[in-house]
């Protein structure tokens, strides 16, 4: 993996800029399947690999970015998230900026931390200069994508999930809640130029045809079918 921390410096502190400097276009999808805290399944590795070859890597055969070129920057907060981003981020030989949450014995001091990581991470997206009218791919936390829970707990200028912090729930169609059984969804967010208000949401289901057969593919909401010798967790 490419670290490249004077890149991941520059863009930080661009984060301090006044200027409304949204992507033109950011990914969302959440961890491929985990096993434990730290590592993903043998099936969450396929994931990885499929999503690669299929969506988001270097040459991939039903790419997610178009005319506007490659990714600029791969998100991620999580060892899984890192672990999922891993092999398409390697094919572009691009870094990813890694708002790091790591596993904590406390449930609260882990929560905590993604709160405050997630909320960083939203505020340098949005109002930073490097990123305006790039791509940026996010892997994050499902309950820090969309939860209502969280939602209802953090309104406003506290809120903690990417639907609240980048304003997607203006927009008709946005899921309120990330199901835990479904690792196999994109959210695509268009936004304007030289502003932060999303305009265009997409819900985009991942499909790998026959290539990566064990990788389950259950539509939104419902369950995956893992059976309990699958060596995946359900909710990682």
């Amino acid at each position: 993996m490419w670290i490249r921390l004077a890149l991941a410096s520059a863009l930080l502190a661009g984060s301090y800029a006044a200027a409304i400097a949204a992507p033109a276009r950011i990914v969302i999808l959440t961890s491929a399947e985990a096993a434990d805290d730290w590592r993903l399944c043998e099936i969450g590795d396929q994931r990885a690999r499929a999503l690669r070859y299929n969506y988001l890597g270097a040459k991939a055969a039903k790419t997610l970015f178009g005319e506007d070129g490659p990714p600029a920057f791969f998100f991620a907060i999580t060892p899984h998230t890192v672990a999922t981003a891993t092999p398409a981020a390697e094919s572009w030989r691009k870094p990813i900026i890694h708002y790091s949450v790591l596993p904590q014995d406390d449930p609260k001091t882990r929560d905590e931390a993604l709160h405050a990581r997630t909320r960083e991470a939203a505020g340098n997206i949005l109002n930073n200069p490097a990123l305006k009218g790039k791509t940026i791919v996010m892997v994050w936390d499902r309950r820090h994508i969309a939860d209502p829970e969280l939602d209802k707990k953090f309104e406003r200028e506290a809120a903690v999930t990417l639907r609240q912090l980048f304003h997607l729930d203006i927009l008709p169609g946005v899921p309120r809640e990330w199901p835990a059984q479904n690792h196999d969804y994109f959210w695509i967010v268009d936004f304007p130029e030289s502003s932060n208000v999303p305009l265009k949401f997409e819900l985009v289901k991942q499909d790998f045809g026959k290539s990566f057969p064990k990788v389950p593919a259950n539509d939104w909401g419902e369950p995956s079918g893992l059976s309990s010798d699958s060596g995946c967790v359900t909710t990682p």
